[in-house]
């Protein structure tokens, strides 16, 4: 896809307010320097969260998982 608007570093600089703006509502933002493409602003996905839980039975944690070796406890004043 290509980016709706192109600006250049200097304007970009000058209106990221605006660019914000127009990527938040789900427009691609060309950045140039020199009249060549540089980077892309994309809008950034929406991260799905399916609830407390969602990840029970997905992850185990060893039984000796708070054991911290000897010289690192040691190291941290723990032991």
């Amino acid at each position: 896809m290509e980016a709706a608007r192109q600006y250049n570093v200097h304007e970009a600089e000058g209106h990221l307010s605006r660019i914000l703006e127009q990527v938040a509502t789900g427009e691609e933002i060309g950045i140039s320097k020199a009249g060549e493409s540089i980077a892309k602003v994309v809008p950034h996905p929406e991260v799905q969260r399916t609830g407390q839980g969602s990840l029970a039975g997905r992850i185990h944690i060893a039984d000796d998982f708070d054991n911290l070796p000897d010289d690192i406890a040691d190291a941290f004043g723990v032991r």
